[in-house]
């Protein structure tokens, strides 16, 4: 079964409160999204491991009711380029 937006933005919000989300259903089944978050929980961490937080976040359901996604992680100061 997919998981609803919804859900996904509840595990992200739940994980990464002070985090600015932008959620994408790729292909339109809920199985496919890219989400870009910027969080502070980010700052000083490879990219690697930003993307194992997010993983960690979703709670083992990558892989199941979630079959594909797309990062884009940063801290806010790296968002703004700075």
């Amino acid at each position: 079964m997919p998981m609803p937006v919804e859900t996904l933005r509840q595990h992200l919000v739940d994980a990464f409160p002070d985090a600015e989300i932008t959620i994408e259903d790729l292909a339109g089944d809920g199985d496919h999204y890219r989400a870009r978050i910027v969080s502070g929980a980010f700052a000083g961490l490879s990219r690697v491991k930003q993307h194992q937080l997010v993983y960690a976040a979703l709670k083992g359901q990558m892989g199941g009711e979630l079959h594909a996604l797309a990062l884009e992680t940063s801290a806010p100061q790296t968002a703004q380029g700075t």
